[in-house]
């Protein structure tokens, strides 16, 4: 909400606080307005390994490929039917699972791509080892989408979690040497109607830390909380490091809000769910410590809920939209510092820390975090200001 300022004439006797009164009013103004409009940060100054990588295009979105990684998102187009839902990002994980050589593991909360699902058919079919785990209700027993059913019977190795909590993860492990994660489910609407980011990495000891949580559930049938924690595998990667750990085994929280806790200058989120007092009092921790600038995005649905913690961070001063995305908004992304991007399949809720299969991925990479940063401006912009009223901070 933008708020006028008014000259008001002074009297003789208030003259006198004229020049000084003034040039702090200027200042709480401007400073007002910095937090309210969130201007994203400038781009970084990343080293050159970092900041070199080659443009991909797509019908429904856009690419990027650097030394040792890929980063793709998605871009909806609201007009658009099902029948021109081809060419998306979901295409490039096809690619890279049709480039597959040995071996292929796949974690899927939900899978009705036909771009994967064919992908998948076919690098079994000329005896790559494909393995699948899904969730129980929302993967293998979705009466709407039979695509997981139809790989199993094709003769796939398929286990699901048979539990009430979620198996909430979307990775992909290719060779034991690259793995693809993010918020994107391997769907129609994740790649084509709902805002979502794809990560690929190229790291033998990242694949490996996935692969451990791929065995513990397909092998071991562990999931939630009774897995066994890992801890922390943090590896080098060009241009930057990549820490990785999963929940609900890991103290995640105490993780996250420790990173928070590092932010020097800015905070970003684009967030579908945000429930988790403990990470808003971290922000909020943050920008009383060293006055950050906290700005952040709510998927729409849901977001005044007496859960959601988009009350707390609003009455605190916090600059917050809701998403335009007339479908959904599914990113689970924290920006810190131009410089660290929080991603994964983590939604910020009690769930996702306390009984889901989800993965954690802390990147501290200059130039893939200014992608991400152009993906956050994007969606702020496209975003819609709280209606005055709305949410009521008394």
């Amino acid at each position: 909400m933008r708020r006028q300022l008014q000259a008001l004439p002074l009297t003789r006797a208030r003259r006198w606080l004229a020049p000084i009164l003034l040039p702090l009013l200027i200042a709480a103004v401007f400073s007002w307005r910095a937090l309210e409009l969130a201007e994203a940060p400038a781009a970084p100054d990343p080293s050159p390994a970092a900041a070199r990588y080659a443009r991909l295009a797509f019908s429904f979105g856009r690419g990027y490929r650097g030394d040792g990684w890929q980063l793709y998102f998605n871009e909806p187009a609201e007009g658009a039917g099902r029948a021109a839902y081809q060419g998306g990002i979901d295409t490039a994980l096809a690619a890279a699972i049709a480039n597959a050589r040995a071996s292929v593991d796949i974690a899927a909360f939900e899978l009705n791509s036909d771009a994967i699902t064919q992908a998948l058919r076919a690098a079994h079919r000329r005896g790559i080892n494909v393995r699948i785990v899904a969730d129980d209700v929302h993967g293998l027993a979705d009466a709407v989408n039979p695509q997981l059913r139809a790989l199993k019977a094709a003769g796939i190795p398929l286990i699901t979690d048979e539990r009430s909590g979620l198996m909430h993860n979307k990775f992909v492990i290719v060779d034991q040497r690259e793995v693809w994660t993010g918020s994107l489910n391997f769907t129609v609407n994740g790649s084509y109607r709902n805002n979502n980011n794809l990560l690929a990495l190229e790291s033998p000891r990242v694949a490996a830390a996935f692969e451990a949580e791929f065995e513990e559930m397909f092998i071991g049938r562990e999931f939630g909380r009774g897995s066994r924690d890992q801890g922390r595998v943090r590896a080098d990667i060009p241009g930057g490091s990549a820490e990785i750990f999963f929940a609900a085994e890991s103290d995640e929280i105490a993780a996250l809000t420790a990173e928070i806790a590092q932010a020097e200058q800015s905070i970003r989120f684009m967030a579908f769910v945000f429930s988790l007092e403990e990470l808003a009092a971290a922000m909020l921790q943050q920008v009383a410590r060293r006055a950050i600038s906290l700005a952040g995005v709510f998927e729409e649905r849901n977001s005044t809920a007496a859960w959601s913690q988009l009350r707390a961070l609003h009455c605190a001063g916090a600059a917050l939209r809701q998403d335009g995305n007339r479908y959904v908004m599914h990113h689970k992304v924290i920006l810190i510092d131009e410089h660290t991007v929080i991603t994964g399949s983590f939604n910020f809720s009690n769930n996702a820390a306390h009984s889901n299969d989800e993965n954690i991925v802390i990147l501290r990479h200059a130039g893939i975090a200014a992608l991400y940063l152009e993906e956050w401006r994007r969606i702020w912009d496209s975003a819609q200001a709280l209606v005055p009223g709305e949410v009521r901070c008394d």
